[in-house]
């Protein structure tokens, strides 16, 4: 037999079998960031660069607020960004330049606007109407306000006034009053010398029932002089010609009625009398001037 070439292996030939690949070992996984992906994996899955940046700026806004909130800097902070409003609402001429005041007799004008305190120049959409309003009720003469906005540059401020009822005479000083007895401060009573006069302790309480009842009267109201309070529960009224009058604690109009009709029959408010009594419904008491004693006139059933 020839001779084996060279290279020729000699011996049986096993067929070769190929290697199974490696398999390869899981990675571990972190369970507290399992979920969690980054800016760049985040951008591989398809989410926009601008929508993650504003996401995670949002997480570091939220962060900076709970911070500041424990703090004195979150007054700050909103206190600085009222001021920013402010200023861009000023900048857009959205500033206070006219304040109309409506329904305010002249003597009234000053107070109420100084209750109002509107300051030309403010930012008129951060005025605060309610409060404007609060301060302005609060001032005697008015009864009730409305406060309204009118872009670019108006606030009209609409009053209802108490009606003037007396100067009311208490503890050494004159004030005037509204018809419900509220003082109507920083006025001069002596601008008022038609306004009754009304003296004594809860006077500017009372008034209101006896000056109505005077009103059916004008001539007998033509006298009236001063109404007094006598102890807070009735009245004497004292007239020019220096006569008192005594009401009783009740019933004060019908007492009045009483002197109307004595009066019709008998001048008794033309005799210069000291006092007339009228405390007692059955009988009217008089005294004259100078006399030492009351001296009995006439009972009322006889009237």
């Amino acid at each position: 037999m020839p001779a084996a070439s060279r290279g020729e292996r000699r011996g049986p030939v096993r067929p070769r079998t190929q290697s199974s690949p490696k398999r390869a070992r899981p990675r571990a996984v972190d369970p507290a960031t399992q979920g969690l992906s980054t800016p760049r994996a985040a951008r591989k899955r398809g989410f926009p660069l601008g929508l993650i940046t504003a996401g995670l700026l949002t997480i570091a806004a939220l962060a900076l607020a709970a911070f500041l909130a424990t703090d004195a800097r979150a007054a700050r902070l909103r206190a600085f960004g009222r001021e920013a409003v402010d200023s861009r609402f000023a900048s857009l001429g959205l500033k206070l330049g006219v304040v109309h005041l409506q329904g305010a007799s002249a003597a009234a004008q000053d107070e109420i606007l100084q209750a109002a305190a509107l300051k030309p120049g403010t930012p008129i959409l951060t005025v605060d109407l309610d409060a404007v309003r609060a301060r302005v009720e609060r001032v005697g003469w008015v009864a009730s306000a409305r406060v309204i906005r009118l872009l670019p540059d108006t606030i009209v401020v609409a009053v209802v006034e108490r009606p003037l009822m007396a100067v009311w005479q208490h503890a050494g000083r004159s004030v005037v009053v509204a018809n419900d007895g509220a003082i109507v401060g920083a006025v001069d009573p002596t601008r008022f010398p038609r306004l009754p006069l009304i003296v004594g302790d809860g006077a500017n309480l009372a008034a209101g029932e006896l000056l109505t009842a005077l009103g059916h009267d004008r001539n007998f109201a033509g006298r009236v002089q001063a109404l007094i309070r006598v102890d807070q529960r009735r009245w004497d009224i004292r007239l020019h010609d220096g006569a008192v009058v005594a009401l009783p604690a009740e019933n004060e109009a019908a007492a009045l009625r009483t002197l109307d009709d004595l009066n019709q029959r008998g001048r008794i408010l033309s005799l210069g009398l000291e006092r007339i009594d009228l405390r007692d419904p059955e009988m009217v008491v008089v005294r004259p001037r100078g006399a030492a004693a009351p001296a009995l006139k006439t009972k009322t059933s006889g009237v």
